[in-house]
């Protein structure tokens, strides 16, 4: 199970996440493309210290909400999502070039990518963007117990998935996450490393009210926006390579 974070999530004057603190203990950084987060320099400085650490690139494209940092959903048309996806992949792609870097994946951020899962013809553009994009690209999706169909999806659109779970999210009885707006939607350290921990030995997750679910896992995704996160990213670290 590989150890995914968000990065490159800085712009400006504002400064976001502990992107050097991270990254020696995830396989795979997804850095904002400018559309929610992110500017040019700070796209090169992630990609630059992802290359010291030997981390996978992956775009994290989003809505063009950089007001609301890509948590509105959009009703764009799916030429929209389309040209949206493949303008943010490729900055982010040229730019790793620059560095003698090449790109492995895409994770859409935040809306985008709630809205991928919960709508099929928003994620039905996504899959032909990443399907007519000029080069073969793996697309990160939540794991949930629609996995077969998603497979299906996939292999008709003719492109290859990595399947998702949260580490420090909640889940509900339906493999859904539970919305941040409830009571112990975000986990507490203890609660998160015993779930990674579950996950690890298990492949399965506690939802909130104690059913057991299945999950199969390829990546497991990680926040270190403060020195506690990244503390305990590092303590996932050691679970994940404990096994």
């Amino acid at each position: 199970m590989q150890l995914n974070c968000d990065l490159g999530e800085s712009y400006g004057s504002w400064n976001m996440g502990h992107d050097a603190a991270v990254m020696p203990y995830i396989d795979q950084a997804s850095i904002a493309c400018g559309f929610h987060a992110g500017d040019p320099l700070t796209m090169r400085n992630t990609l630059a210290i992802a290359a010291q650490h030997n981390v996978a690139i992956g775009a994290h494209p989003a809505y063009p909400d950089i007001v609301d940092f890509g948590r509105r959903s959009m009703a764009l048309s799916r030429d929209e999502i389309i040209a949206c996806l493949h303008y943010q992949v490729s900055a982010l792609e040229g730019m790793a070039q620059s560095q003698g870097l090449a790109l492995a994946y895409v994770k859409p951020h935040g809306a985008f990518y709630h809205d991928m899962m919960a709508q099929e013809d928003v994620r039905a553009a996504i899959f032909d963007a990443i399907a007519s994009y000029h080069q073969p690209l793996t697309l990160v999706l939540q794991s949930t117990q629609r996995i077969d169909r998603h497979r299906e999806e996939a292999k008709i659109a003719g492109i290859t998935l990595l399947f998702e779970a949260f580490a420090d999210r909640c889940y509900a009885d339906d493999g859904s996450l539970v919305h941040r707006s409830q009571p112990g939607a975000v986990l507490n350290r203890e609660r998160m490393l015993a779930q990674v921990q579950e996950l690890q030995q298990d492949s399965t997750i506690t939802s909130l009210n104690g059913q057991r679910i299945a999950l199969h896992v390829d990546t497991l995704c990680v926040h270190g926006d403060n020195p506690e996160g990244v503390q305990s990213i590092a303590a996932i670290r050691a679970l994940v390579d404990a096994e």
